[in-house]
């Protein structure tokens, strides 16, 4: 049987890097897609390739149309027919209530984690047949609503939610199938980026398991929903958020 090649967006680090390592492990081979840290990327790449699966490091911003269209044709280019994505890059800004919000900050975080989204799943559905599958990285926030922190960016991710059950629909019929996971507050960079690295030490405790979450959780959902186990699963939010 021919391996699994699957694109996953924003893999260089965080739940993208756990993903990738979790992917490879499982018989993926891999287009590790990144916007800044090439190093990252390419180290991650030979991780993979050391776990005995192929795999490239591409350089993309998945808010740009040619570049997600110059992803796929690369990773098709260079490990053959993709069979997976992964739609994972993810952006947010500063802590704080939408009335502080900067313009800019708020069309980033829609084109990022909107747009991308939308325009990588457009080319999935060009490409993919019966048998691929697309995975949509959402949130708790989706349902939480992240009120006095991220609500712009958790307004996003109820799109992506609305987007997993849409398209599943829509492209149920040729064998596609199309779900995503929901991760609560997970151990990554994301937090230092918007300001507050220890957020996950503050509001961990008040999870009911009374921790945050760690990438490697993410991941393993991820690949079953991607793998043969979750072969008549199609349409689902799998929340892995420890009990949000």
């Amino acid at each position: 049987m021919s391996r699994p090649i699957t694109l996953v967006t924003g893999g260089s680090r965080g739940i993208g890097a756990a993903v990738c390592r979790r992917l490879a492990a499982d018989g993926h081979d891999l287009a590790i897609g990144y916007r800044r840290d090439a190093e990252a990327a390419e180290k991650l790449a030979e991780e993979v390739r050391a776990a005995g699966a192929e795999a490239v490091a591409i350089q993309l911003d998945t808010a740009v149309e040619a570049d997600v269209e110059r992803f796929f044709d690369l990773a098709a280019e260079r490990l053959g027919p993709v069979t997976g994505l992964v739609n994972n890059a993810g952006v947010t800004s500063a802590r704080g209530s939408l009335a502080e919000l900067r313009t800019e900050d708020l069309r980033r975080v829609v084109d990022v984690n909107l747009v991308g989204y939308l325009l990588c799943a457009r080319r999935a559905a060009r490409d993919f047949t019966g048998g691929a599958a697309i995975v949509n990285v959402s949130s708790a926030a989706a349902t939480l609503g992240s009120p006095g922190e991220y609500v712009h960016y958790a307004a996003t991710k109820a799109a992506t939610d609305a987007l997993t059950i849409g398209l599943a629909k829509e492209l149920g019929p040729a064998g596609i199938r199309v779900n995503a996971v929901s991760p609560g507050t997970i151990e990554t960079e994301i937090h230092q980026l918007s300001g507050e690295p220890g957020r996950p030490a503050r509001v961990g405790p008040a999870v009911p398991l009374r921790r945050a979450g760690r990438p490697e959780e993410i991941a393993g959902a991820v690949a079953w929903l991607l793998s043969p186990d979750a072969s008549y699963t199609s349409g689902a939010i799998l929340r892995v958020a420890g009990g949000q």
